[in-house]
């Protein structure tokens, strides 16, 4: 496999650094080995693939990619060994950042990834030709279950495909998880039979690392449709154990929190589409959750663009369902389909619970948003025969 490092540095150490690192991060010292250690450790040994300088960055430095090649032989098939290996001391000399991981189908093949992908997604919720409408519970903490059914009730009412959790939701006082499913999964009945519509439920799991999976699934038996599962805080290997366990049979709906502290920094770190978009494909995410080019927290769209087609580009795993969040409003919905194509989900919070018409009608300008993209269709002659659209267009505007 092949890992290429964006640094800066002057031009005359990069043959030196290059080697430094295949050589420090394999087999960790080579020159000072007998002849004899040396054959026994070369197959295990990093190589340097490429150096390409890019531009000048100030007297005397350059910015250049170096790509590193590594034997499969160093890795033992977990994200521990992956990511020690190819970023672990190596993330802390300086000026470097992890912009490119090409992993042969034979070593990625290793890994489980998407049990149900885009397609089994839409196979489980029923929605097979446009977006999907997700919509986010906003002030969990601290409500009971009978307020957050409610809260649930509207949401689906308005057409959400599906409701998920904050992922900020940890407290159990008011409402602990194993009460929240069954009393949603009611709702979601009730909804269904008043309006022919389905919600789906993604409840946030949480709690200690070791009772993980008998918490999913026991979640998942008490009627959760999905699991949402903040990823990068617990770590990729146990989403991976999570993905990997054939009892537990509902989609994995991966949450980027922290992620940017790892992608965000310009010279540091590892580019988004490596963490967000490769490697939670490969851990087993079914959907993924990323900061959108458009909205409030922002992500920029040429590395958004290159995530989305981690996701997706052919490969040994099904492909993952993009879902840009914060700060969507269904003005934005044309974009999202222009740059992502209908194999999206459309997740949003504050544009549905701070509708004027309240949540119920914050999702259903949404669905409005949608169909009118879906079937080609302008917004605004949408919104004449959508009110709830109509409303939404004169508060948020028609975006980007």
């Amino acid at each position: 496999m092949v890992a290429t490092y964006r640094v800066v540095d002057s031009a005359a150490s990069l043959g030196k650094r290059a080697e430094g690192i295949a050589v420090g991060l394999t087999v960790g010292s080579w020159t000072d080995l007998p002849a004899a250690r040396q054959d026994a450790v070369r197959a295990y040994a990093g190589r340097v693939e490429s150096i390409q300088v890019l531009e000048d960055a100030g007297p005397g430095r350059v910015v250049a990619d170096i790509s590193i090649g590594y034997p499969a032989a160093t890795f033992t098939g977990t994200f521990a060994s992956l990511l020690t290996i190819v970023f672990g001391k190596l993330s802390m000399d300086g000026e470097i950042r992890l912009v490119d991981l090409s992993l042969p189908d034979r070593f990625a093949s290793g890994f489980p990834g998407p049990k149900f992908g885009a397609v089994g997604v839409r196979q489980r919720t029923g929605v097979a030709d446009r977006p999907l409408l997700m919509s986010i519970f906003k002030a969990c903490v601290g409500r009971d279950v009978a307020d957050l059914t409610a809260h649930f009730r509207a949401q689906a009412a308005g057409g959400a495909d599906l409701i998920k959790d904050d992922e900020i939701f940890f407290n159990e006082d008011c409402a602990p998880p194993e009460a929240r499913v069954p009393a949603f999964a009611e709702a979601a009945r009730q909804v269904y039979e008043e309006t022919g519509h389905r919600a789906h439920y993604a409840v946030n799991l949480t709690g200690p690392v070791y009772g993980l999976r008998e918490r999913a699934k026991r979640l998942a038996e008490l009627g959760a449709d999905a699991l949402l599962f903040n990823a990068i805080p617990y770590g990729l290997d146990v989403l991976r154990e999570l993905a990997e366990d054939p009892d537990i049979q509902v989609p994995l709906l991966i949450h980027p929190a922290t992620s940017g502290a790892i992608y965000a920094a310009p010279h540091h770190g590892m580019a988004a589409n490596i963490l967000l978009g490769e490697l939670l494909r490969l851990a087993g995410g079914d959907i993924a959750i990323y900061p959108s080019p458009y909205g409030t927290v922002t992500l920029d769209r040429a590395e958004g663009l290159r995530l989305v087609d981690a996701l997706r580009r052919p490969g040994p795993h099904r492909a993952v369902l993009p879902a840009p969040s914060a700060g969507i409003f269904p003005g934005l919905v044309p974009r999202l389909v222009e740059d992502l194509g209908v194999d999206c989900v459309v997740n949003a919070g504050g544009a549905i619970h701070g509708h004027p018409g309240g949540a119920t009608a914050g999702a259903a300008a949404f669905r409005s948003a949608i169909a009118a993209v879906v079937a080609g269709q302008d917004l605004a002659d949408a919104a004449q025969a959508s009110e709830p659209l109509a409303v939404a267009l004169e508060k948020w505007g028609r975006g980007v």
